[in-house]
Formats: structure tokens, C-alpha cells, sequence
């Protein structure tokens, strides 16, 4: 077997196994570290052994995330403030025809999964969002089939006890209201921002103690306009992109990236404001991704 085969295959799956690991970790930076050090190993592979290519690189990518999460523990214990997945930017080829994908990389998602254990949230992800067998996702994560299957029961009913009901065609919603805020904050047009507002809606920030962000929570119409109204001010030019399959804002003052804005849209009300302003996390929009569920 020749390296282009090794190659071709993986290159072939890149998508999905992205995927899989940036769900499992919430970063985009730490799944190019998980899928190159995957690719090493890949390398070494006598392809003649391999009887499923999917099963056996998803299962091989599963593991390494895994192995970044528990190491990356300690590191999210002692963060200053809160903290948020990094964005991730998507390709012009977004996942809206894919309500399953949209939903499992939409920001509100991925904090939700936050608060599983890393085996939980690998069972969740690999059983939920991509179909897994549950003696695939055994050989994944280590355990044995009886375990995972008690698992995924726990995991998905925490989950399904705190989403929010993804609504398919969410994302068009979003984008006018995402054109009317842009309107709104750039004129200072206060009534009409308070007008895109949930009564409590929540403004949560990112900095990593590396630049000045909110470090709890912010919540209420008139404190959230208050922040916004300050944020957005005529030195920032604003740009529309797609993160995590929704319109999101990315703001900069002059060539400097400040940060960027992701919201949860509920009833035609702006129910959420995640800001990711730690530089760190925002190297992640420096190249645009593709996400699949499919081979």
C-alpha cells in the first residue's frame, strides 16, 4: 500500500473526522492538532487490515480527542472567566439542508455539551449526531457495549432535558434579524435594538482574562443594549460570516480582529449573545472548514 492510498483515504473522510472531533472538543485549532497527530498514526497502517476505513479513523480520531480533553482539563479549571467553544467558520457550503449537523455545531450545542463528561459527550456525539454503532463507539471510547448503551441513555437524557428545540430554516430567520441589529447598533437606534431583545436575554463573553470582557454572565433587554451599544461603535467595522451554521458577526478596529458575536435566535427574539474575544480562540477564523456527517 502506497502513501497516497493512506492519503486519499483520510482525505476522503477529513470532513466528518473534523467534525467529529471539533464536537467532542469545541475547538477548532485543537481538532487540526487531533487530526494531524490521528494522520501520523494513519500513516503506520497496514491498510490490508483495514476492513472499514470510517469506522477505523473515526475510532482513531475519537481516541486522540479524547486524550486532548482530559489533558486540556486542568487548563479549563483554571480559566479566568467563562469560557466559550471557539467559532468555528464555515465554507461557503454551509449545513442548513442538514438539521441534525446544524444543530450539533450551533454555539448553544456545543455549551450544552460543556456539561457532559468527555466519554459522555464522545458517546452523545458519536450515537446521536452520527449514527455509530454501539460496538463502534465501544472500541472508540474503551468501554464495553453495556456501558456505552447506559451512556448514551444518560447522556441524551441530559441533553434532551436542556436543548432548545432546533427549528429547521433557523438560520434565515437569524440572517434578517441579524440585518436588522446591524441596523439598529450602527445608528444607536436604542427602541429598535430593545425591539430585537428578549427580556432576559443573556450576553456571555470569552476573553480568557487576555483582553477586558464580561466575566459572569450579563442578563436583561436594557443591560445587554447597554453593552452592545458601547461595543459597536463607529471605529468597528462589523462583517456578516457563517460560524457554527448561523450568521454571526465578527468585528474588527482597524486591521486588529476584536472578536466574535454568535446569538440564539427563539421566537423571533435575540434570546443570547455569545462574545468570543479571548485572540487565542479567534485564530480559529483565520481559515474557513467543511463539516459532514457523510462519507
Amino acid at each position: 500500500m502506497t502513501a497516497d492510498e493512506h492519503a486519499e483515504r483520510f482525505t476522503l473522510l477529513r470532513p466528518l473526522l473534523f467534525t467529529i472531533a471539533y464536537e467532542i472538543l469545541g475547538s477548532a485549532t485543537e481538532s487540526d492538532d487531533v487530526l494531524q497527530d490521528s494522520y501520523i498514526r494513519w500513516a503506520d497502517v497496514d491498510l490490508s487490515t483495514v476492513r472499514d476505513t470510517k469506522s477505523y479513523l473515526a475510532r482513531l480520531v475519537t481516541r486522540q480527542a479524547l486524550n486532548a480533553s482530559r489533558a486540556g482539563a486542568r487548563r479549563r479549571e483554571d480559566y479566568v472567566g467563562v469560557w466559550l467553544p471557539e467559532p468555528l467558520l464555515l465554507d461557503e457550503r454551509d449545513a442548513s439542508a442538514d438539521v441534525v449537523l446544524a444543530e450539533s455545531v450551533s454555539m448553544a450545542m456545543l455549551v450544552l455539551l460543556e456539561t457532559l463528561s468527555p466519554d459522555e459527550r464522545a458517546v452523545f456525539v458519536l450515537r446521536e449526531v452520527f449514527g455509530f454503532d454501539y460496538d463502534e463507539i465501544a472500541g472508540a471510547v474503551g468501554k464495553s457495549v453495556v456501558t456505552v448503551r447506559q451512556v448514551a441513555h444518560r447522556a441524551r437524557e441530559h441533553v434532551q432535558a436542556r436543548r432548545k428545540r432546533f427549528e429547521p430554516g433557523g438560520s434565515g430567520r437569524t440572517a434578517r434579524i441579524t440585518e436588522r441589529f446591524m441596523s439598529a447598533v450602527t445608528t444607536g437606534d436604542v427602541e429598535g435594538l430593545l425591539s430585537l431583545l428578549a427580556p432576559d436575554v443573556t450576553w456571555t463573553a470569552d476573553g480568557g482574562g487576555k483582553v477586558i470582557a464580561a466575566r459572569r454572565p450579563v442578563v436583561g433587554a436594557e443591560q445587554v443594549a447597554a453593552l452592545l451599544l458601547g461595543i459597536f461603535r463607529a471605529d468597528i467595522r462589523i462583517e456578516v460570516v457563517n460560524c457554527n451554521n448561523t450568521p454571526a458577526l465578527i468585528a474588527y478596529r482597524g486591521d486588529h480582529l476584536e472578536g466574535a458575536f454568535l446569538t440564539d435566535v427563539v421566537d423571533g427574539k435575540i434570546s443570547h449573545f455569545y462574545a468570543i474575544r479571548n485572540p487565542d480562540k479567534l485564530l480559529a477564523l483565520t481559515a474557513p472548514r467543511q463539516i459532514s456527517r457523510q462519507y
